[in-house]
């Protein structure tokens, strides 16, 4: 079964799925080995790794492109891809979903704001007019109905720049239009949560940011609004720089580092035994 008729499946099933978010192969390899069926490819947590530049259109296409093959090479898991706006015109957009495809991502998400675009939790968004999201959308499914195998999700920046309620139209009319999944960044409350989950058909993402706009609530309640998936896109990236800045504290103060895996451990995640097994039987004949 591939990866895109997972994540299908994934859907129908009752029930929320938790999914940590990656930035590069290696958290993505941790997340399936943690057990969780399904990942997403953060824009935010890709420009801050790869680029150390806050997510504010600065990264292109081909480096988004790019990292997702390595994510996606390195997993079997289903993984959802940030396509942002597309990057440029419905024509861009086609070929970025296109490229998703090839990547190797089961799903791709293209969202209405202005390019640059930026961090749905950060100030200065912009969204272009119903009438272009809607085109920009109509391109992105044209894309997979035209044979490329990924779905597509339609996210809206519109709750902070035209209020809830056209926030609310623009998820409907995604949906409407055939868009496989919905995702109204940044809701304020739990009634608009509820609102948007009980407004709006089909398998829905909450995006759950550490002191962000949302409304961090706990996943059985996520599930019973009606959430399908439940996005962490920072928890990672963020455990990782504290971890990372306290061990660097430490060594500056001439400590030995306490809170570090194990060599072994760090070899198996990489490989490393498959890697020497194939090596033997190759030199054994």
């Amino acid at each position: 079964m591939n990866r895109v008729q997972r994540l299908r499946d994934l859907l129908a099933q009752p029930g929320l799925e938790v999914m940590p978010c990656c930035f590069d192969a290696l958290s993505a390899k941790l997340i399936e080995r943690a057990g969780f069926p399904v990942t997403f490819m953060s824009g935010f947590a890709v420009s801050v790794a790869r680029l150390g530049l806050p997510d504010a259109g600065l990264i292109s296409y081909a480096e988004m492109a790019d990292q997702g093959r390595n994510i996606c090479d390195a997993v079997e898991i289903p993984v959802i891809g940030d396509g942002d706006t597309g990057y440029g015109n419905p024509l861009n957009v086609k070929r970025t979903v296109q490229g998703y495809a090839k990547a190797g991502f089961a799903c791709v998400m293209i969202e209405d704001q202005v390019a640059p675009k930026r961090c749905g939790h950060t100030r200065g968004k912009q969204t272009v007019p119903r009438e272009e999201a809607l085109i920009r959308l109509r391109a992105a499914l044209d894309a997979r109905d035209e044979g490329a195998e990924i779905l597509v999700m339609a996210r809206t920046d519109a709750r902070a720049t035209e209020g809830f309620e056209e926030a609310l139209a623009r998820a409907r009319a995604f949906r409407a239009l055939g868009a496989d999944i919905t995702f109204l960044e940044a809701p304020q409350s739990e009634a608009e949560m509820r609102r948007y989950c009980a407004e709006v058909e089909g398998p829905k993402m909450a995006n759950l940011v550490e002191q962000g706009d949302t409304p961090l609530l706990p996943p059985a309640e996520l599930a019973a609004i009606g959430y399908k998936l439940a996005a962490y896109p920072l928890t990672l990236q963020l455990a990782a720089l504290k971890a990372m800045t306290e061990t660097l504290d430490a060594m500056k103060d001439g400590a030995r580092p306490q809170r570090l895996a194990g060599f072994a451990e760090l070899q198996a995640v990489a490989g490393f035994p498959e890697y020497f097994a194939a090596e033997k039987a190759y030199a054994d004949g």
